[in-house]
């Protein structure tokens, strides 16, 4: 059985991780911008997130069979169209809004999928956050808006694209939270990941009129990123996310996410595409606010009963 602490310390890790794909994300877009030219910005977005899903699920079938036989499961696809639908919106989004803010700027308003996991999950879910959940999630969306200095007052599109993959984040936390207490998380992450990648080659041909997918893919500069946001920006993540987050009330998932933007700011820092102020430490806000979330729920610590799949099979 897996504890609440146990789920928590997983999703943290996911954090690390996910903080590295905005600057991955960057390179691979600062690396396309002859095609960016040629082709246009969403065609071009639109085969990059095909190819990283496709990466992560080429990657992940071979290794399971309960992947492999998801996609002959009628259920598991409905689970797969829902969490796919909605990653492939706010990916693209995030993608597309990336071209035109820094790593730390996008994390920050990727991040506001807190406050909006806090207001569906009222609508929503099945639970309703606590006063000190919402407590926690206000120190911790003010933490992740200070990070990077003052919040921006007059945003362009890239900023606005950004915040509305944030709703669409949110959406998939709950989401997530709900189908995979139904279904296998291995098994829906296997669909998902299908629906992703289809969706998005769609979109992207659809966008451009059609071009080389190879033409993109093995740019200078573009394939090394991609690897990783396939196999750990996606792949690893969503695996855990998936497995992870039903022993989590969202708000709290949703919390333990918000310390995101603080590993891509130092990440970004660290690859020279960002400067570090005093803002930085306003970072702190986001650990205060897990940790007041924490004591929230230390009252009732006790492990959330999932039934889980046969663990002989994998």
């Amino acid at each position: 059985m897996v504890t609440r602490r146990q789920a928590a310390t997983g999703l943290f890790f996911v954090t690390l991780l996910w903080g590295g794909t905005f600057v991955w994300m960057k390179q691979a877009m600062n690396s396309l911008e002859p095609e960016l030219e040629e082709y246009s910005t969403a065609g071009v977005v639109g085969i990059i997130v095909a190819s990283r899903f496709l990466i992560a699920f080429v990657a992940l079938l071979p290794f399971s069979s309960r992947a492999r036989g998801a996609l002959s499961s009628k259920e598991d696809w409905k689970g797969g169209l829902v969490l796919g639908g909605l990653m492939l919106v706010g990916f693209v989004l995030q993608m597309i809004g990336i071209g035109t803010v820094t790593p730390s700027v996008s994390a920050f308003l990727t991040s506001l999928y807190v406050v909006f996991t806090a207001i569906l999950s009222v609508k929503i879910s099945d639970r309703k956050p606590t006063r000190m959940m919402i407590g926690g999630v206000l120190l911790a969306t003010l933490g992740a808006g200070f990070i990077d200095g003052p919040p921006h007052i007059i945003w362009g599109a890239g900023e606005l694209l950004t915040v509305i993959c944030a709703l669409f984040f949110a959406l998939h936390i709950i989401y997530t939270d709900s189908i995979t207490k139904k279904l296998d998380p291995l098994a829906v992450t296997s669909t998902s990941f299908a629906v992703l990648v289809v969706g998005a080659l769609i979109f992207g041909f659809a966008s451009s009129g059609g071009f080389s997918v190879a033409k993109i893919v093995w740019s200078d500069g573009v394939l090394v990123p991609l690897l990783c946001l396939g196999l750990f920006g996606s792949l690893a993540c969503i695996l855990m996310l998936n497995a992870f987050q039903k022993y989590l009330n969202p708000t709290h998932a949703a919390i333990i996410y918000s310390f995101e933007p603080v590993w891509a700011t130092l990440y970004g820092w660290y690859e020279g595409m960002i400067s570090v102020s005093i803002w930085l430490t306003m970072g702190l806000l986001l650990l205060a606010g897990n940790i007041v979330v924490e004591l929230g729920e230390s009252a009732k610590d006790e492990p959330r009963l999932i039934e889980e799949p046969d663990s002989k099979q994998i």
